[in-house]
């Protein structure tokens, strides 16, 4: 696999980049819509949840929150986890620069 080049990026467009492809997975996609849906939970709750192992659930919760999408607290031997507004805030504005340029674009290219 080649590198990015990710030097050659701005900050923002290697944030968003990363982002975008820690949610470029269905289960991921699925443990952030759980998240929606109970407002927070542990990791066993979400392996109940998923057609997953616990261990691979774990990864996924690993890199979404690597990502900065959820953060998770612990409370007793588990863990809590929620969704990250600051991650999400980036994702959101992103899309609302092309929702703009797709709403006031003059003519169709292409």
């Amino acid at each position: 696999m080649g590198t990015t080049k990710a030097e050659h990026f701005t900050t923002e467009q290697n944030e968003l980049a990363t982002l975008t492809k820690a949610i470029g997975h269905p289960a991921r996609i699925a443990i952030i819509q759980h998240l929606i849906k109970v407002n927070s939970c542990i990791c066993g709750d979400i392996v109940n949840e998923l057609p997953l192992s616990q261990p691979t659930v774990s990864q996924h919760l690993k890199e979404l929150k690597n990502a900065g999408l959820i953060k998770g607290s612990l409370e007793g031997n588990t863990i809590c986890y929620c969704l990250d507004e600051e991650g999400f805030s980036k994702i959101k504005s992103f899309f609302e620069i092309i929702d703009t340029y797709l709403t006031n674009k003059n003519s169709s290219c292409c």
